[in-house]
């Protein structure tokens, strides 16, 4: 199968839906049409470099929430290792099963070993507005916070 390039600043949402760790239907073109979204993809649940980063986003959950983001997290784990990562560390937000890679795929997210690399997209009314293919786990969220004050501060002219 050909390798696929990432979304890039500009682009739509894909119409593509996944399924949370409760087993709702998510779609993500939808949920990204008002306001901002991060979709951010991980390797895999309950491993140190992912749960780090899930708790950063945990911790600083209220903070994001005041910029008026939503946040939703993405492994290619099933929806049960997605439910049991979201309660043994209290996540605050949503993660979406991708075992099959159909989210990974319409992001163009990297595969390595049967699991998505670690990269971000922030979504603003229905588009990308910021991505990072190689995330650090340990100062994504610092990152994410940069970018949703530019955001703030000086709303993008259309091109």
């Amino acid at each position: 199968m050909k390798s696929v390039s990432p979304l890039e600043v500009g682009a739509p949402i894909p119409d593509v839906c996944g399924v949370d760790q409760d087993g709702q239907t998510v779609k993500l073109k939808e949920i990204s049409q008002k306001g901002i979204v991060l979709f951010y993809f991980y390797p895999k649940a309950d491993t140190p470099g992912c749960t780090r980063e899930a708790c950063n986003f945990r911790d600083n959950y209220p903070m994001l929430i005041n910029h008026g983001i939503k946040i939703f997290g993405i492994s290619m784990d099933n929806q049960e290792a997605q439910k049991k990562f979201k309660e043994k560390y209290n996540l605050p937000f949503p993660l979406l099963a991708d075992p099959e890679g159909k989210i990974v795929d319409q992001f163009g997210v990297t595969k390595r070993n049967g699991h998505a690399s670690r990269q971000s997209f922030l979504a603003k009314d229905g588009k990308i507005v910021w991505r990072n293919l190689k995330v650090n786990p340990d100062n994504h969220v610092q990152e994410v916070l940069e970018v949703l004050k530019k955001l703030k501060e000086n709303t993008p002219q259309n091109p």
